[in-house]
């Protein structure tokens, strides 16, 4: 492990991740396939950077802090809403046993499906498809992540996860306060908890054919 790298992981178990399986997968996987070569010597910094059609691959810390609170059972069904680069797609499929993973952008469904390809991974599928709608044929999932921000908890969505299923999601009004939000289906209805402030992307409706 190079100096850099090392440092990171450092800087992981200092914000509270702590959980072996987790810093395992963010030691495993190079940032740095998937972010472009602009930006390749800052891939192990903790920050996030921009990437294409103007949305950006979050800090590795945030990726690996969500992970861990999503606290993904060995065998289980996993949907992602937001591919981005495809960064938190990899981690997932090292922990889940299929994962589902949607984005309106074409551009970056390409881009993640070639690099997730390239890294033979083969839990994993990506499709173009609009993220308030979730991804009905597959559901119920065990857990669901979505990586940019909503301004209320997607119903439609959580009708998608299982009874004691884990939902992670950004929730929060454009360009003001956001809150992490852990929500937890019960027989009873849902339990959610806030865990932190945060700063995502806003999440819009319809698909971007480009």
């Amino acid at each position: 492990m190079n100096e850099s790298k090392a440092l990171l992981m450092l800087r992981l178990r200092q914000l509270g991740v702590s959980k072996p399986e987790i810093l395992n997968c963010i030691e495993a996987i190079d940032r740095s396939l998937f972010i472009s070569n602009v930006f390749y010597d800052k891939s192990l910094e903790d920050i996030a950077l921009p990437i294409e059609c103007g949305q950006t691959i979050s800090q590795p810390s945030l990726v690996a802090y969500m992970t861990q609170q999503l606290d993904i059972p060995q065998r289980s069904k996993v949907l992602e809403i937001g591919t981005g680069s495809g960064y938190q797609t990899a981690i997932l499929a090292r922990l889940a046993s299929r994962v589902y993973s949607i984005e309106r952008y074409k551009e970056l469904v390409d881009l993640a499906r070639t690099r997730i390809e390239h890294l033979n991974i083969s839990n994993v599928i990506i499709l173009l498809h609009d993220g308030f709608f979730g991804y009905a044929p597959q559901a119920p999932f065990d857990r669901i992540i979505v990586t940019a921000a909503v301004e209320e908890i997607p119903n439609l969505v959580v009708s998608q996860l299982k009874v004691g299923g884990v939902m992670i999601v950004p929730v929060g009004l454009p360009n003001q306060k956001q809150s992490l939000l852990k929500v937890i289906k019960t027989e009873k209805g849902l339990d959610i908890k806030e865990l932190m402030s945060v700063r995502f992307v806003q999440m819009k409706e319809g698909l971007v054919k480009i």
